[in-house]
């Protein structure tokens, strides 16, 4: 039997109870609410991840990029909605090519230009190809915006190869607002540009049967709004420091899921009111304003230190920590974090259960 204390540091490991209890609760709001969930695998990357999310009654899952939806389709994983535009080769070709593996795949998008690159693309092969309109709701990233999103599906229209099923909207820049208040209110004014653009396009004879949209900060207040058909929310599976900084309807702490995903790190030195851990820059995101925090023990900063290593800055440390400890850390950033291993191991209590691939790099193949 292999335990905490057999894995080498720094690890990626996965609190089986806390993942299935934030597994079961989405799924139970999701079934409360009459919303469907399609989960954000940009998240995890993991095919096991989204076989559960699956089994727990997701409609599809959504990607974002097309190495995630090549990993997916190839281990059978379908309703895919693959959130970032396929703009250019290679992605439009291999696009092209997961769709013979998995037809009922979403693409998204936002530019006349990539319609003509993908109508060429699918009258050559001979496919067809489901697009959602990636609508701007003010994220200023990718999106048409709603003033252009008519003319947009009127170009697609004429697309015989491309058949237009609705719109995705993603909100991004609301998924963090600190305070359940303020969220609520950034999110509302976002989505009724989403709902006002689809009824436009309804009005003027277009399919507009998806409205896909919602982070894992605003499930609970999108899912409420009328006409959104589907949830993208994908961190709840996990959790990180940011995401329990922004707040909940019960609180100052974002509560509404267990903190999952954690990082395993050893003491490897100790000296006065410091320790130094060996989970550095390359175990844990660094685009966030902060690091991770440990679970357990309470009076105690990381402090970044150098690649390889993290210094706790011992303020008023709850209990003692020694040369040797293992300590666990919530990660600042659970999708960046993820990006940095090939595998989550999977624990219940101390006894790791499972070790999950991400990206299929733990096998030796992997995906890019």
């Amino acid at each position: 039997m292999t335990t905490i204390n057999d894995l080498p540091t720094p690890s990626l490991v996965l609190d089986l109870d806390a993942f299935e209890s934030n597994l079961e609760r989405m799924s139970r709001f999701t079934r409360e609410r009459g919303v469907a969930l399609r989960p954000h695998a940009k998240t995890h990357k993991c095919v096991e991840i989204a076989r559960r999310q699956l089994d727990k009654g997701a409609i599809g899952i959504s990607i974002a990029t097309i190495a995630e939806a090549e990993m997916m389709a190839a281990a059978d994983i379908r309703g895919l909605l693959i959130t970032g535009e396929m703009v250019g080769e290679p992605k439009v070709s291999r696009l092209i090519r997961l769709l013979a593996e998995a037809p009922d795949t979403l693409v998204v998008v936002d530019d006349a230009g990539n319609v003509n690159e993908l109508q060429r693309a699918a009258d050559s092969a001979a496919v067809h190809i489901l697009v959602l309109i990636d609508l701007d709701v003010g994220h200023d990233r990718t999106g048409v915006r709603p003033e252009g999103a008519l003319v947009l599906a009127q170009h697609i229209a004429r697309a015989p190869n491309l058949e237009l099923k609705g719109i995705c909207a993603y909100a991004g820049h609301v998924a963090h607002v600190v305070g359940f208040p303020d969220r609520a209110t950034s999110s509302h004014r976002a989505m009724a540009r989403a709902v006002q653009t689809r009824d436009l396009l309804a009005e003027d004879g277009h399919n507009m049967e998806v409205l896909s949209g919602a982070s894992t900060g605003t499930y609970n207040i999108d899912a409420n709004i009328g006409g959104l058909t589907e949830l993208q929310a994908g961190s709840y599976v996990f959790m990180d420091v940011e995401y329990r900084r922004i707040g909940g309807q019960s609180g100052p702490v974002y509560e509404d899921f267990a903190p999952a995903l954690t990082v395993l790190a050893t003491v490897v030195h100790r000296s006065g009111d410091k320790a130094i851990v060996d989970a550095g820059l390359k175990a844990f995101a660094t685009d966030r304003g902060f690091g991770p925090e440990p679970i357990g023990v309470t009076g105690v900063r990381y402090e970044f230190a150098g690649d390889e290593h993290g210094r706790l800055r011992l303020e008023d440390a709850s209990q003692d920590v020694r040369l040797g400890d293992r300590l666990r850390f919530i990660v600042p950033h659970c999708d960046t974090t993820v990006n940095l291993y090939d595998r989550i191991y999977c624990a219940r209590g101390e006894t790791v259960e499972d070790e999950w691939s991400i990206m299929d790099r733990a096998s030796g193949r992997g995906y890019f």
